[in-house]
């Protein structure tokens, strides 16, 4: 489902979590009018063309509600969707479609969302050596979901938490004291196998940061004619990352300096949703 992320066990933990928040005692309205069960079906219907995302997390939502659930469909994840198009039909127990259709469709509208607006952006960068990655500006609970759908949109992943890579901030060399005793103490921690990156605001941190042995640099907020002199000085001798004030109308350019990787806070936390209702529920 999310694989290289998260095992199922943790994936129920974060679906159950949210169906949790929705559900605290009862779903007083399909209690109301549902008294017994009742097997039905409803259809998912996509209303925006797009990037099709999250169908695993959407049907263990209810899987979770009811052993007995089934979804069929003919599509998959990272399939080009349109307006108007029937992709599945959920069938179960009435109550638990009724009770987990805001839950399910949350999951897959966000994601398809952030695998639709990420795709836009790849397509700028097409033919360039540059690859486009998130970042950890995740929905708090929703990062291993946010993430994978990056990946489903053609994008890659940055580092998914604080344990997953050494990435030394303005923050981290204030408490350190300098950029080269920041680099110095990481190399002397972290297992000789771990890259360190170092993010730089000028050219004399760069500078700094090469001669410290940083593996990335991340160059933070550069106009382009700084970080096209960034990318002359550090000429191979390590990786190039740039971030802040990434917007798709930057990113070509950005990619003509020569930067290995281009990294956007927005592909998570300003992807709009994809419009996607179910519908036609009926008893079977």
């Amino acid at each position: 489902m999310i694989n290289g992320v998260t095992n199922r066990v943790n994936i129920d933990r974060y679906i159950l979590n949210a169906l949790q928040e929705d559900i605290t005692s009862e779903d007083v309205t399909t209690n109301a009018i549902m008294r017994e069960a009742c097997k039905g079906s409803a259809e998912l219907i996509c209303k925006q063309d797009g990037i099709i995302c999250g169908l695993e997390v959407f049907k263990r939502t209810f899987e979770l509600l009811d052993d007995d659930a089934v979804f069929e469909t003919d599509v998959k994840d990272g399939d080009v969707v349109k307006n108007g198009q029937v992709m599945g039909i959920i069938k179960g127990d009435i109550r638990a479609l009724l009770s987990g259709e805001r839950t399910g469709l949350n999951y897959l509208q966000r994601m398809s969302g952030i695998a639709t607006f990420t795709n836009s952006l790849v397509r700028e960068l097409e033919g360039k050596k540059t690859k486009l990655l998130d970042t950890r500006k995740t929905t708090p609970n929703m990062r291993p979901f946010e993430k994978y759908a990056v990946k489903v949109g053609g994008g890659t992943n940055h580092r998914y938490n604080l344990s997953d890579g050494i990435l030394i901030k303005d923050n981290h060399i204030g408490a350190a004291g300098s950029i080269t005793k920041a680099v110095s103490m990481a190399k002397e921690y972290a297992p000789f196998v771990r890259k360190v990156e170092v993010e730089v605001e000028t050219l004399e941190q760069l500078d700094e940061a090469l001669s410290a042995g940083a593996d990335i640099i991340m160059l933070d907020n550069m106009d382009n004619d700084t970080m096209r002199e960034a990318v002359r000085r550090v000429a191979g001798k390590a990786e190039t990352e740039c971030s802040g004030n990434v917007t798709k109308e930057r990113l070509a350019e950005i990619a003509d300096i020569g930067v290995d990787y281009v990294s956007a806070g927005a592909l998570t936390h300003s992807a709009p949703i994809m419009d996607i209702s179910l519908k036609n529920m009926k008893p079977l």
